[in-house]
C-alpha cells in the first residue's frame, strides 16, 4: 500500500493545543504545508479518533499531566508494528515533572519547547509523518507475510488432505492384488516361470506399499505429530535387522555387501522400529544409486560418547554443490541419469527426521559425480544399557481358527480377503455393505468383524456402533481395515467402538496376533453420547473407504 492510497484517519495529525487560539494557528501552519491536522477540544476526542488512525500526535504538557494514565494506556494498547510518534509541546525549560514522565511512559516521544519557530515545529512534524509511514509500510509487509503464511498453511493442510486420499486410492487395489497372490501361492504354484513372476509381483507390490507408508509417514513426522518409543537397545543388532529388511534390493542388484560391526554391543537409547527404518533406508539407497554388481560397505564405530555408522557406496555419487540439499523434501537427485531409479525423494528426508528425533546428526559426503557416496550417521550412546531384543520375523505358524465376517463395498478386496482367510483355516461370510453386515452378524455370529470404514450408505463407523449395542456383540473382536490411517481415523475408530485399526493391505501376521487372543478385552462404555452423535453427525452419507 503506498502512501496516497492509505485511508485519510491513517494519514492525520491529531493535534490538542494548550490554547484554542493555538489550535487555530497549527491547524493553519499544517495546511499550509499539505500536512492534515485534525484540532481535538478534549483527551477523549483525541483518543476516540487515535482509536480509528493516526499519523502522529502534537498535544500540550498541560493535557498529559491530567491525562497521564488515559494516554498510557491507549498507547500500550498498540499493535506489536506500531509505535506512534508523540510531540509534547512544552513550558519554557523542558524539564517538568509532566515532560519527564511522558518520556518514561509515553514511549516515541519528542519535545517541542515553547515558544515554537513555525520552522522547527513543521519540521518536526514531518520527521514524525515520515516515521510512521516507515511504521505503515512495516505493517503492510507484516501483513502480506501472514497472508503468505495462511496461503502456505491452507496448502499444507491440503496436501496432507492428498496424501491421506492418494494413500487410501492406492491402498485398496493394493490389499487386493496382495491377497490374490497370496491366494496363488496357497494354491501351490510349482511352474518356475509363474513362481519368479509371482516374486516379482510381490517384490514391486509391497515397494508401492512402502512408498504409501513413507508419504503419508513423512507427512506426519513434518507436522511433528510423530512419537518415537526409546528403549535400550544394541545398534549392532538394530544394523544387522537393517541388513536383513535390505537384503533382497541388495542382492537384486547382485552388489556386494561388506559389514564391519563391532561384536561388542554398542549401547544406544532408541525407537528400535524407526532406527531400523532409517539404516534399512540408507542401504536401500545405496543400492538405487549403485551400478549392478556394485560394493556397499556397512560399519559401525564409537568414540568418545557417540556411535558412527557409515553407508559407504561406489555408485554414481554425488555433485558436492548438492549435498547441504539431498535431505530436502522431494529432492531428487540427477534426475537425468539413466542409472538412477526414480523413487519419490523422500527416504532420506525420514532419515534425518527421525536421527534428529533421537538428538543425533546426518551427513552425506561425495567427492563428485561417478566417485560414491557416503552417509554418516552419529548417535549418543550409553553407558550402560539391558539391551532389549530387536523384533525379529515371526516364524510362520498355524491360523487360528474363528468365525470372522469381511465387510467392504469393493468386492475385489472383500471376496479375495474372505478366500485367503478360508484357505488360511477360518470360517468366513462376506457382507458387501454395512446394511448387508448387520444383517449377516445376526445369522453368521462371528467371532472377528473385518470391517471397511468408508462405505457408502451405513459407514463402518455407524456398522461397528451398532454392533456394540447389540448384547451378543459386545465382545466381538471388531477390526477396523481400512485405507485410512491417519490419527484422526484411528482416534474415530475408537470412539465408535472397533478394539484395532489396520490399514490395507492387511498385514497377516499382526491379523494372526489379534485373532489368537483367546479372551478379548471387554469393550469400554460408550461414555460421551454426544461425542458419538458428533462423530456420526460428520460421517454421514458417502465417507472415505
Amino acid at each position: 500500500m503506498t502512501p496516497s492510497s492509505r485511508s485519510h484517519d491513517e494519514r492525520r495529525l491529531l493535534v490538542l493545543a494548550p490554547t484554542p487560539r493555538d489550535a487555530e494557528i497549527t491547524q493553519s501552519v499544517m495546511s499550509a504545508t499539505d500536512i492534515d491536522a485534525v484540532v481535538c477540544q478534549t483527551i477523549e476526542e483525541l483518543l476516540g479518533k487515535f482509536s480509528t488512525g493516526g499519523s502522529a500526535m502534537l498535544i500540550a504538557e498541560e493535557a498529559v499531566t491530567a491525562n497521564a494514565f488515559a494516554l498510557e494506556t491507549a498507547l500500550s494498547q498498540q499493535p506489536t508494528w506500531s509505535d506512534l510518534p508523540v510531540m509534547v509541546i512544552t513550558r519554557h525549560g523542558a524539564d517538568s515533572p509532566a515532560t519527564a514522565q511522558a518520556l518514561r511512559t509515553l514511549g516515541n516521544v519528542t519535545l517541542l519547547e515553547r515558544p515554537i519557530r513555525v520552522a522547527t515545529l513543521v519540521s518536526a512534524v514531518k520527521s514524525a509523518l515520515r516515521a510512521r509511514e516507515r511504521q505503515y509500510e512495516l505493517r503492510d509487509h507484516i501483513r502480506k507475510l501472514e497472508h503468505i503464511e495462511q496461503a502456505l498453511r491452507e496448502a499444507d493442510h491440503r496436501k496432507d488432505e492428498f496424501l491421506a486420499t492418494l494413500g487410501h486410492e492406492l491402498r485398496n487395489p493394493l490389499a487386493s492384488i496382495l491377497t490374490g497372490l497370496e491366494l496363488i501361492r496357497l494354491s501351490g504354484i510349482t511352474q518356475p516361470t509363474a513362481m519368479r513372476a509371482a516374486s516379482v509381483i510381490d517384490r514391486q507390490v509391497n515397494h508401492l506399499v512402502r512408498l504409501v507408508d513413507d508419504l503419508l509417514e513423512v507427512s506426519r513426522i513434518t507436522r511433528g505429530i510423530i512419537d518415537v518409543r526409546k528403549e535400550g537397545l544394541d545398534l549392532g543388532a538394530l544394523l544387522r535387522a537393517a541388513i536383513d529388511s535390505s537384503r533382497g534390493v541388495i542382492d537384486a542388484s547382485q552388489h556386494e555387501l561388506t559389514v564391519n560391526i563391532p561384536v561388542t554391543p554398542i549401547p544406544v537409547m532408541g525407537d528400535p522400529v524407526r532406527l531400523t527404518q532409517v539404516f534399512a533406508n540408507l542401504l536401500n539407497n545405496a543400492a538405487k544409486y549403485t551400478n549392478t554388481g556394485g560394493h556397499i560397505t556397512l560399519t559401525a564405530t564409537t568414540y568418545g560418547s557417540c556411535a558412527r555408522v557409515s553407508v559407504r557406496d561406489d555408485g554414481i555419487g554425488l555433485d558436492p554443490s548438492l549435498l547441504s540439499s539431498v535431505f530436502e523434501m522431494f529432492m531428487q537427485v540427477d534426475r537425468a541419469n539413466r542409472r538412477t531409479q526414480g523413487g519419490l525423494g523422500i527416504g532420506l528426508t525420514l532419515v534425518r527426521s527421525l536421527v534428529e528425533m533421537h538428538q543425533g546428526t546426518v551427513e552425506a559426503h561425495s567427492t563428485g559425480l561417478g566417485t560414491g557416496t557416503e552417509f554418516i550417521v552419529t548417535l549418543p550412546t550409553m553407558t550402560t544399557m539391558q539391551p532389549a531384543a530387536v523384533p525379529v520375523a515371526p516364524r510362520s505358524r498355524e491360523f487360528p481358527a474363528r468365525r470372522i465376517m469381511v465387510v467392504d463395498d469393493n468386492h475385489d478386496a472383500a471376496d479375495s480377503l474372505g478366500s485367503l482367510l478360508t484357505e488360511l483355516g477360518a470360517e468366513v461370510s462376506v457382507a458387501h455393505s454395512g446394511r448387508d453386515a448387520l444383517e449377516l452378524a445376526n445369522r453368521f455370529l462371528p467371532d472377528v468383524v473385518l470391517l471397511d470404514i468408508g462405505m457408502p450408505g451405513l459407514d463402518g463407523y455407524e456398522v461397528a456402533r451398532q454392533l456394540r449395542a447389540r448384547p451378543a456383540f459386545a465382545r466381538t473382536l471388531l477390526i477396523a481395515l481400512t485405507g485410512w490411517g491417519q490419527d484422526d481415523d484411528r482416534r474415530r475408530s475408537r470412539v465408535a467402538g472397533f478394539d484395532h485399526h489396520m490399514v490395507k493391505p492387511p498385514n497377516l501376521e499382526q491379523l494372526r496376533n489379534y485373532l489368537d487372543r483367546r479372551q478379548h478385552p471387554a469393550v469400554a462404555p460408550l461414555v460421551d453420547p454426544a461425542l458419538h452423535r458428533r462423530v456420526s453427525d460428520r460421517t454421514t452419507g458417502a465417507s472415505p473407504a
